[in-house]
């Protein structure tokens, strides 16, 4: 494709060299730079793009995109404001659109996304419909499996993704749209059609700095059902028990049918609701009045956090046409998502289990359904991550030292951070409630292993923080390490 057609998608600052060029490929990263690409000079954390501009031109860069001049660049150099805006308006016109050609579902919230898209990709797949999935734990499609380095991927990547669903004849996809994807202008520009909120508290703080500002991000998804370029109908899908979902679902600036599903009440003219709920060891009962239908359900999920994100994957299905009575029938066969609520296989007389949850109101969603099993004693382990919300630490140590009978705080992903420093943050929060019943181990290793021999009869282990993740960020280096491999390992040699 011609330079000049793509330029036309974009505010250009300057020029410099010649435009009148075949672009045969896009990359942001210069080692996968090729003859005849384009090179956006993206801003990093650590590092500027404009670093490796030379490096990408020697690999076959015939642009360079960047927010400032290259100096004695060999190639053309244009000048943007937003390298990040510029690589989405280049890579839709380059992918040719292919966002209008899938129903495209979003879900953002704090909570519940990974469960939410593992359980819709589950329940359409009981109908044989393809679907894409872009999330936490890794983008899935067309028999293609890619580890997720970030929950929303860049906006290049996306629309390749999307492009290469759309040649697979995939007709949806479902994504986990997190804040700092909406923020930063990787999803801008994509036209959804589904937009899902589950909800909000504290986390990511010490990127969006209040909560105000967290709830401005999240609203971005939904503000953008009002550009319906498919003109077809729109949905958003809110969660009316959290707060800032009712606000949502107030805001007469988004331009869709909106849908609710609560617990509680009955709260636009599209809803679900769950009543009589039931809550077991061995699964979840509720009965679902809805503008769709009624209907009794039963599923194997625990814990009423799963209640509501089955309500949202019901609002999903019906939304996308398919009956109710259908997508009750599979709810019972459903799928969740690895590293939520999952039990670590032994033949021990106690259960240990690995559990995603990294903010306080996700652990103690956990530690509530947890304490429906009816263990004898739950014993936590859990730490906080480096260089992320500091005021979320001594939170979830006092929600761990109030439901758990005994916590071990450990390391997480200290990254940059002394994990001694953090631990003394959570530690803050237990000593404010004058709470005992904790011991600091360090190293998350030694913790599961102390935390695991602890354990007696009927007893549950809970290792909240990490879940699917298989890895540690110690500076700025990843190890291997993976909780459910440590866990099963402890008790299979004890």
């Amino acid at each position: 494709m011609n330079l000049n057609i793509l330029l036309n998608t974009i505010k250009v600052k300057k020029i410099i060299g010649n435009t009148d060029i075949d672009i045969k490929g896009l990359s942001y990263d210069s080692r996968t730079v090729s003859s005849d690409y384009i090179f956006f000079a993206l801003n990093g954390t650590h590092t500027n793009g404009i670093e490796f501009a030379n490096q990408a031109i020697s690999k076959g860069a015939v642009c360079v995109i960047s927010d400032t001049e290259i100096k004695d660049c060999k190639c053309t150099n244009i000048l943007v404001d937003n390298v990040l805006e510029a690589m989405s308006k280049i890579s839709a016109k380059f992918y040719d659109y292919p966002d209008k050609k899938l129903t495209v579902i979003g879900v953002t919230g704090t909570n519940g996304k990974t469960s939410i898209t593992y359980m819709t990709e589950s329940i359409l797949k009981a109908f044989n419909i393809d679907i894409g999935v872009i999330g936490t734990i890794s983008y899935r499609y067309a028999d293609i499996v890619i580890d997720a380095p970030n929950t929303t991927p860049q906006s290049l990547d996306l629309y390749k993704m999307m492009a290469e669903m759309v040649d697979a004849k995939i007709k949806y996809l479902i994504m986990e749209v997190s804040s700092h994807s909406l923020v930063l202008g990787r999803v801008a520009g994509i036209e959804f059609d589904i937009a899902v909120f589950t909800n909000l508290t504290q986390d990511h703080l010490d990127f969006h700095k209040d909560m105000n500002n967290y709830f401005n991000a999240k609203k971005m998804l939904f503000y953008s059902l009002s550009t319906n370029l498919k003109n077809n109908k729109k949905f958003a899908i809110i969660n009316t028990d959290d707060i800032y979902g009712k606000k949502l679902l107030e805001d007469t600036n988004i331009k869709a049918d909106k849908v609710s599903y609560s617990t509680s009440s009955k709260n636009s003219s599209l809803f679900c609701l769950a009543k009589d709920i039931l809550l077991k060891s061995d699964g979840s009962y509720f009965n679902l009045e809805s503008s769709f239908g009624n209907a009794q359900v039963n599923v194997k999920q625990i814990g009423l956090h799963n209640i509501y994100n089955i309500l949202a994957v019901i609002c999903i299905c019906v939304s996308i046409g398919i009956e109710l009575t259908q997508v009750i029938d599979n709810l019972k066969n459903m799928l969740g998502a690895p590293g939520r609520l999952e039990r670590i296989k032994s033949n021990k007389d106690f259960s240990v289990i690995v559990d995603y949850a990294h903010t306080d109101d996700a652990l103690k969603n956990v530690l509530s359904a947890i304490k429906n099993l009816k263990p004898t004693k739950i014993i936590t382990v859990f730490g906080c991550g480096g260089n992320r919300d500091k005021t979320k630490r001594p939170k979830m140590a006092k929600v761990a030292c109030n439901m758990s009978d005994f916590v071990f705080i450990t390391s997480d992903n200290p990254r940059e951070e002394n994990p001694v420093e953090i631990t003394k943050d959570i530690e803050a929060g237990a000593k404010e409630i004058n709470k005992k019943n904790y011991k600091v181990v360090i190293d998350r290793k030694e913790a599961i292993r102390e935390a695991i021999l602890s354990a007696n009869k009927n007893d549950v282990v809970l290792i909240a923080g990490k879940g699917h993740e298989n890895y540690q960020i110690i500076g700025r280096t990843k190890i291997h390490f993976d909780d459910r491999e440590t866990a099963f390992e402890i008790l299979n040699k004890n």
